[in-house]
């Protein structure tokens, strides 16, 4: 029955998460977490992996979506990540091992609930707010180490932080926002998935649930860019808000219920 649910998870956020640009991960992390099904660390882990299976098939499907990728913004940005994924595991494994599950599932949780809430207040208002044209291999490199930095160690693969950034710093549409963003999150997941087999880091965790989880993610993925082709700007931007405040809703109970088993 776990790994049914995990899958059913998986699916819906992937599909959700593609269209948005979010990569799933930031609903797949907080739901499973809110279940207390795994540890932390295994969740994040699995996490990493479906959002990585979920963004090279949504790039894949989505090829011919009339969606440009700007090559001379978009690979330096997720050259960064990938050295920022390398980083943000790095961090992830400093916490893990100075704490325990615990005190891990709380600060990523805050984290993620505080960054999810100022990107919500950002993306509501962003209409009234100037944006910037960003150009040049450092400055692009730099923005996406921040990214991968953040996606790795909070094991959501990026999330409404990317589309954010990409609407502030690149003048990017929602659309273009979420393709982007989407190319990234597979740079720094794919980094952070090779620190952590490189250094043995990787949590105990069941090959059905990995498998399951991927398969959601997959799948999710096709039903997104399906979805996607009929949908405007303003239609992917209502459903980034939206997303963005169940995020916060589950991240508020799991900021509640892990800060209650660290100091209750």
């Amino acid at each position: 029955m776990t790994a049914v649910v995990m899958f059913l998870v998986c699916l819906l956020a992937s599909g959700l998460g593609s269209v948005a640009g979010y990569g799933g991960g930031v609903i797949i992390k907080p739901v499973l977490d809110a279940l207390h099904i795994l540890p932390v660390s295994t969740i994040s882990f699995l996490s990493g992996c479906t959002v990585l299976a979920m963004a090279a098939a949504s790039l894949l499907k989505s090829r011919g979506n009339g969606v440009k990728l700007p090559i001379k913004t978009t690979t330096p940005l997720a050259v960064g990540a990938a050295a920022g994924g390398l980083l943000g595991k790095e961090l992830f494994q400093l916490v893990k091992s100075g704490s325990n599950e615990n005190v891990l599932g709380l600060v990523q949780s805050g984290l993620l609930l505080l960054t999810t809430a100022l990107v919500w207040l950002y993306t509501r208002k962003k209409d009234q707010l100037p944006s910037y044209r960003l150009k040049g291999l450092p400055v692009c490199a730099l923005a996406g180490l921040v990214l991968g930095v953040a996606s790795a160690f909070l094991g959501i693969g990026g999330g409404p932080l990317n589309v954010a950034m990409l609407f502030l710093f690149f003048s990017m549409d929602a659309r273009q926002a979420a393709k982007n963003s989407i190319f990234i999150i597979l740079f720094s997941q794919s980094a952070s998935l090779a620190s952590a087999l490189c250094q043995q880091n990787v949590p105990p965790f069941s090959w059905l649930h990995l498998l399951l989880m991927s398969a959601g993610g997959i799948g999710g993925a096709l039903l997104g860019a399906a979805f996607s082709k009929k949908m405007d700007n303003k239609a992917v931007e209502r459903l980034l808000l939206g997303l963005m405040l169940v995020i916060i809703g589950i991240n508020l109970y799991n900021t509640a219920v892990f800060a209650a088993a660290v100091w209750g």
